[in-house]
């Protein structure tokens, strides 16, 4: 994938830049996991249903979208560290405000402000991210989704030991905020506060960006949310409510999905220089079609267990392909461009969120997850968005 960089040109500066972006994508992937897989402890504490589950998931997807495009706007004027702090003081905060709720009211206001702090997180991150890329001239774009499965293992398995402990739901969330608090003040001291790598110098630009692989990208991303919103909002409570699992074996099912989805992602750089972005997408796809047959059709919790991590297998590799891919169609408009692909992102976690839920409520989650399974397919189709792209730009002498 055409990356406009100088190679060989990585200074101490992008090294720091490229640990502190990681640092941010492992706080939203870390405290992502820990609210979603303590999905079971919610209902039980709150006295909600799965119909509840629904509406608040399909608020905070909404509310992400928002919050997506909004960060836009300081990304365009002050640089996306601007938007990304923002987001990342936003989703901590709002954690503690989950965690102390009193009542419902309070707990829709948490993850109504959770909602609009991860779309600015999401999208300042992948801005670092691509500029961070253009900087190191070769694709680490998919090391840093990675580092956000990494964390997602981390905070699954918290909320595994915190059950197996004793540890109480708000005592669990408040240690999580703490740790994303001290990841956040890290990424904050190093991520890079320019809006773009700047043009070279005696040249001016304008771009033209092509508006039929911005939405075959955004389509492909839009596809894999369904199956990822999916896998992340609804696996715990398949496994607790339908296959029988105790609650800390049913935060394993997103532990399992992000365990494999970390392996794809560390391998995923090495794997699109040889094969391309395209095939790569391809066999993830039906990878991850298997994975959603098998826990489907799984008869217990291990069976489902083991499809979800070939699920994660498979197709997380699509979003930062995507975002790389976008990042490479106008590097002159790139925190542009990444905000607009990443609102595709919450369409996706509204589909696979909101209807794996309806469907799951109307008859069961089994029903519910072929949802996102009949959805994975349409990527085998997709991935020829995937193919580089020439930017249209026009380049005049400023002499």
């Amino acid at each position: 994938m055409t990356i406009a960089t100088s190679p060989g040109l990585v200074t101490p500066r992008l090294r720091t830049a490229r640990r502190a972006t990681a640092a941010a994508f492992a706080a939203q992937g870390f405290l992502f996991a820990v609210l979603l897989t303590h999905l079971p402890q919610f209902e039980e504490r709150h006295g909600i249903d799965d119909g509840t589950v629904t509406l608040v998931v399909l608020g905070v997807s909404l509310l992400a979208g928002v919050g997506s495009v909004v960060a836009e706007a300081p990304a365009r004027r002050r640089g996306s560290s601007v938007a990304l702090t923002c987001g990342l003081v936003t989703i901590v905060a709002a954690t503690v405000v989950i965690a102390l709720a009193p009542d419902l009211p309070v707990l829709f206001v948490g993850f109504g402000c959770y909602g609009l702090g991860v779309g600015a997180v999401d999208a300042g991150s992948n801005m670092q991210a691509v500029a961070v890329q253009r900087g190191y001239g070769r694709s680490i774009l998919t090391s840093f989704h990675a580092w956000w499965s990494g964390a997602g293992i981390v905070g699954a398995l918290w909320v595994a030991l915190g059950e197996r402990i004793g540890l109480s739901l708000p005592a669990g969330l408040l240690i999580a905020a703490a740790a994303a608090a001290l990841l956040a003040a890290f990424a904050r001291r190093g991520i890079l506060p320019g809006r773009e790598l700047p043009v070279p110098a005696g040249t001016t630009e304008t771009i033209s960006v092509p508006w039929r692989p911005v939405l075959l990208l955004g389509s492909a991303m839009a596809c894999f949310y369904v199956a990822d919103a999916g896998v992340s909002n609804w696996s715990a409570l398949y496994l607790h409510d339908l296959l029988g699992a105790a609650a800390g074996t049913a935060a394993l099912g997103f532990a399992a999905y992000q365990g494999a989805a970390l392996t794809s992602r560390a391998a995923g750089d090495q794997l699109v220089r040889r094969i391309g972005a395209v095939a790569t997408v391809r066999i993830g796809a039906l990878v991850g079609i298997g994975g959603f047959a098998l826990a489907v059709l799984a008869p217990n919790a291990g069976v489902a267990i083991a499809g979800f991590a070939l699920v994660g297998l498979g197709l997380p590799v699509v979003a930062p392909l995507c975002f790389s891919a976008a990042g490479a169609l106008a590097p002159g408009a790139t925190d542009a461009v990444v905000a607009r692909v990443n609102v595709f992102n919450y369409l996706g976690a509204v589909v696979g969120g909101v209807t794996v839920g309806l469907v799951g409520t109307t008859v069961d989650l089994r029903a519910g997850f072929v949802v996102p399974l009949v959805l994975a397919i349409a990527l085998v189709v997709l991935a020829r968005g995937f193919v580089p792209h020439t930017v249209v730009r026009r380049t005049e002498d400023a002499r």
